[in-house]
């Protein structure tokens, strides 16, 4: 889930800069410090969009700079446990598929795909099933329910979120489309 949030942090100053301590020069450094990293509380960090208010710089002991607190609106990406999220398939592998879900990507376990067996085409890039001949395979649109979080503020590249698509209105677009278009059709009969 998107949110626009009111945050607060510090950014240093560097001595080079200290002429123009302005809101723009303070934007920027919020964005190259904070934006695409991941927080427990509010998520990961999309865009630092405007600073509200500089507080007085602050000289510390053999730091060369000066920090100033900055009151800030960000846009954040949350993703909140059973939330339904459209993403792109971004990754196909032998396990299941990677989703883009935002500024992040959820791992779609093959488990948690289908209730056919999905068999791993690593040439076409794309999870296969005989029965029904649905593939799954890079770009392809689908929904999908946030079922686990694991979030590391540190390396945020290693947190780690788990989607399922099996439950009714999940899947791939195409499908639910044409399970759409089967009920109507069934149920004009």
């Amino acid at each position: 889930m998107y949110k626009r949030v009111r945050l607060k942090d510090t950014v240093e100053v560097p001595p080079e800069e200290l002429g123009d301590v302005s809101p723009t020069l303070v934007k920027r450094l919020l964005q190259d410090k904070l934006e695409g990293r991941m927080d427990e509380e509010v998520g990961s960090i999309v865009s630092v969009t405007e600073v509200r208010d500089i507080g007085e710089g602050t000289v510390l002991p053999n730091r060369p700079g000066v920090y100033y607190e900055a009151d800030f609106d960000a846009v954040t990406f949350d993703p909140q446990m059973q939330e339904v999220v459209d993403g792109t398939v971004v990754e196909v592998v032998e396990f299941g598929a990677f989703v883009g879900i935002g500024p992040v990507d959820g791992l779609l376990h093959v488990s948690q795909i289908s209730d056919e067996y999905l068999a791993f085409d690593a040439e076409n890039q794309q999870l296969a099933s005989n029965e029904s001949n649905r593939t799954l395979g890079v770009g392809d649109p689908i929904r999908a329910r946030i079922v686990t979080k694991s979030i590391d503020e540190r390396n945020p590249r290693d947190s780690k979120i788990g989607l399922t698509a099996k439950q009714p209105g999940l899947g791939k677009h195409d499908w639910l489309k044409s399970e759409h278009e089967h009920q109507e059709a069934t149920a004009g009969e």
